[in-house]
């Protein structure tokens, strides 16, 4: 390997690297404003200057490429002098607003004009001031005290894929803006609050809410789609005032979606605080001993084979498996955690995960998308694709036609005739995939929940298997999943071994009497005169049907496992307490025992996750993905089904009860429907 030298210390280094990078495996911390790993090299700020020995000028370290031999000074009063001219400079035009300023706490320009800036400027020129812009709901613009790094520009550009925003003007007069001064249309757009090194993009939610020194910061998970990307949620007296993205390069890199963002407002909103009881037709208030006397009495005289549960998106593992011991104690086996209907073979795991994971992504040299929209059903998965696209220029193939997914790709049939067509090696796209090394397939809920929806799956898997696509070293089969909830609820077999659509056939035949939904808001059906039971944290769509409403705690008020669509199991924390007298799952279902006089069987929550990691298939270590098992199954007969494969469209903004009570996702869906009508 070449080597430098860095302040009189040899370091070795990798061919391709800058000087910036060298000096950071010298743990030398370099300062910078433009420059983001992320991101193309710019070379605006000029913060990172260091001296190079027979350079008669310091040199920009983050756009100079390292070379063998080189003699890098990085602390010398050269280096210091030069860095003080360029913060002088950043400074001109700066207007003196720390305090009123949400960046303040957290900012580089901050951090770094502490060590390099002076007491007084040279400057007598009036500053400049720069109109402010309008981005949307999330963004709060100052563009006064822009620095002109162009980090907001190259992230829209290079990450986000929807270039709106650039820089116009010339010198003194450059001004950075989305084109058209309207809302960045993009799933990623906040991300450029967190690039920001100066003030002039913060978040519009979060002004003037709190100080960052003043809240308690706990690291979680996300839980509003599948992907399971890493946050922090920030807490003020309890209240969740901001959810931030935590690095994880393995599965959402340091970006996060504004849904996972944004939502957090609506932990607020339309909370359940107290258990309701339906009298005369209109829900009034209750407490837990009259709300669990009534339900017991129903369940005692409802027959089990009558009583059912349902499961929805956003439960956590320990919580799912105690719902599914309570229902063994009510003698019934009626559980469904699918909210519409759609084929899952659940012989192995492989069959309902992302098994090329999301870092797989990038050694990917084809990938086929089948019935799947990633940029709505799992944005951060989208954005790893765009990154293929850009880095390696990934080809995109889909069958049926997903919309702007920001980066291009080519449809090749909307129809199972078309995916026929391929298996059978019929089509030209067939000998491309046939000649690729890595190639991914991603199918969707939307052709799963297809009648031919077991033939799509079967086929595909067969044809993989018999081209040695699926393998302990490669594994091209990938299901897309919408829900935080679905793998994991699948490893606890909440589903019946046998998989078929019976809970939903017999729910719309009326044939349950009593109906338990756990935090189940998006199970579309037509009450009929089920006696329906209500556990959510939510004035959503399952409460305004319930005939007793039990409130529990949202996600951020419990701990919780779950386990992404890839397979993996990750820790939700708890970061605030339940609101009023809403409980955590396990111990309103401790209550339900209790009554039922089985107090020898109430849960304890280290019992519950010590026999959920039992449980979880092929499950190797917290955080890290699935053992890779192969096992030889036997395969299911599927019978083909012409048929046209349509992508369902998802109200993003709205997907869950939480960002349903949330206003800023309220504001970014009217927008989003405005840019689809005049688009």
């Amino acid at each position: 390997m070449p080597k430098i030298i860095i302040n009189d210390k040899e370091i070795e280094f990798e061919k391709g690297m800058t000087v910036l990078q060298a000096c950071e495996l010298a743990d030398v911390e370099i300062p910078r404003f433009c420059y983001h790993e992320k991101l193309s090299i710019a070379g605006n700020c000029r913060m990172c200057l260091v001296e190079m020995e027979k350079s008669g000028k310091p040199i920009a370290s983050c756009a100079m490429p390292a070379a063998e031999g080189m003699n890098i000074k990085t602390n010398t009063s050269f280096v210091e002098k030069a860095r003080k001219g360029v913060m002088e400079f950043l400074l001109a035009n700066h207007p003196l607003d720390c305090p009123v300023c949400d960046q303040g706490g957290e900012c580089d320009l901050q951090d770094q004009s502490l060590y390099y800036g002076v007491d007084k400027s040279r400057f007598v020129e009036n500053k400049r001031f720069v109109k402010e812009k309008y981005m949307g709901p999330l963004i709060k613009t100052q563009m006064t005290r822009c620095i002109h790094c162009t980090r907001c520009v190259r992230f829209a550009t290079e990450v986000a894929g929807v270039p709106e925003i650039g820089a116009i003007g010339r010198g003194e007069n450059m001004e950075i803006t989305t084109y058209l001064e309207k809302s960045m249309e993009s799933e990623l757009s906040a991300n450029v609050i967190d690039l920001c090194p100066v003030g002039a993009l913060t978040s519009k939610p979060y002004a003037f809410e709190a100080r960052p020194w003043e809240l308690k910061k706990t690291e979680s998970i996300d839980v509003m789609d599948a992907v399971g990307s890493n946050i922090r949620v920030d807490t003020y007296n309890w209240e969740v005032k901001r959810v931030l993205p935590r690095l994880n390069n393995e599965i959402n890199e340091e970006w996060i979606s504004d849904k996972s963002r944004y939502s957090c407002d609506g932990l607020l909103k339309q909370r359940l605080d107290v258990p309701y009881i339906k009298k005369n037709n209109k829900l009034q208030k209750s407490n837990w001993d009259e709300a669990l006397d009534l339900m017991i009495s129903k369940i005692k005289e409802t027959n089990p084979n009558e009583i059912a549960g349902h499961l929805g998106d956003m439960i956590g593992l320990e919580n799912a498996l105690a719902f599914k011991k309570l229902f063994e104690k009510f003698n019934s086996q009626n559980l469904e955690l699918r909210e519409k209907k759609f084929y899952i073979n659940t012989n192995e795991k492989m069959n309902y995960i992302f098994n090329s994971s999301i870092q797989g992504i990038e050694e990917s040299d084809l990938i086929l998308l089948i019935g799947a929209n990633p940029r709505h059903e799992a944005t951060m998965i989208n954005a790893r694709i765009r990154k293929a696209f850009v880095k390696n220029s990934l080809p995109v193939f889909s069958i049926g036609n997903p919309g702007d997914l920001t980066y291009n790709y080519t449809i090749i049939g909307n129809s199972t005739k078309d995916i026929s067509k391929l298996i059978n090696k019929e089509s030209n796209f067939s000998k491309k995939l046939l000649s690729s090394k890595k190639p991914i397939i991603i199918i969707g809920e939307s052709a799963l929940g297809l009648k031919s929806g077991k033939y799509i799956f079967e086929s595909i898997k067969k044809f993989l298997n018999d081209n040695s696509f699926i393998s302990k070293d490669w594994n091209a089969l990938n299901i897309l999943t919408q829900n935080a909830s679905t793998v994991g609820l699948i490893d606890l077999k909440v589903l019946p071994n046998k998989n078929d659509y019976s809970f939903f056939d017999k729910l719309n035949d009326g044939k349950f009497k009593f109906l338990y939904l756990l935090g189940s808001d998006n199970l579309e059906f037509k009450k009929n005169k089920e006696f329906i039971v209500y556990q959510g944290s939510h004035g959503d769509r399952g409460a305004e049907i319930a005939d007793i409403v039990l409130p529990n705690a949202a996600y951020t008020e419990q701990n919780a496992l779950y386990e992404n669509l890839e397979g993996r199991i990750q820790e939700c924390r708890k970061a605030s307490y339940p609101i009023g007298e809403s409980k955590e799952d396990w111990k309103i279902f401790n209550l339900i025992l209790k009554k039922l006089d089985k107090k020898n069987d109430t849960f304890k929550f280290e019992s519950l996750r010590k026999e959920v990691f039992e449980k979880v298939l092929n499950f190797t270590n917290i955080n890290d993905l699935p053992e890779r098992k192969l096992v030889k199954e036997v395969e299911e007969s599927s019978k083909f089904i012409n048929e046209e494969i349509t992508i369902n469209p998802l109200d993003y903004y709205y997907s869950n009860s939480i960002s349903r009570a949330s206003k800023t996702m309220s504001e970014c869906r009217q927008i989003s429907k405005k840019v689809k009508k005049t688009g």
